[in-house]
């Protein structure tokens, strides 16, 4: 009982600790910009984004950051709110990434492909004739994921 009472807290205190961190990645994430000379958000990841060019582009003056989008699927009201946006209107295409704080990558893959199939399928709607791409940013390591 002890030892499930211990592997319970540290359970806990590990969830926690990941709630805060990807909290504060997120909000620390929303206010980077790298473009044409115009860099602003923490240094470290400028300079990181800076050396990325598959990277760049979701970091324009342009992008959207944290963007509310909601609509049905399958009969479902869906709410939720997409962590980077690109829309450029002279090709056509949406790019949108999430932000994963997760050191593990498999763990919980399968629930963010639902969850980007669903940014997808919402953002179809919304940009009918758009072409529509989704990745996932690993922001422990910098790893880029095309998932849609």
């Amino acid at each position: 009982m002890i030892q499930n009472l211990k592997n319970f807290l540290i359970g806990a205190n590990n969830k926690e600790f990941a709630t805060k961190n990807g909290t504060r990645m997120h909000t620390c994430m929303q206010h980077v910009v790298v473009d044409n000379g115009v860099c602003r958000g923490d240094t470290k990841i400028v300079a990181i984004i800076q050396n990325r060019p598959d990277l760049m582009p979701f970091f324009c003056v342009k992008a959207k950051t944290e963007i509310p989008i909601a609509g049905y699927i399958n009969g479902r009201f869906i709410s939720r709110r997409i962590d980077r946006l690109v829309v450029n209107d002279i090709a056509k295409t949406v790019d949108f990434m999430d932000y994963k704080t997760d050191a593990n990558k498999t763990e919980f893959i399968e629930r963010y492909k639902k969850q980007l199939n669903e940014y997808s399928k919402l953002l179809q709607s919304a940009y009918p004739d758009y072409k529509i791409s989704g990745y996932i940013l690993w922001l422990h390591d910098w790893e880029l994921n095309r998932i849609i």
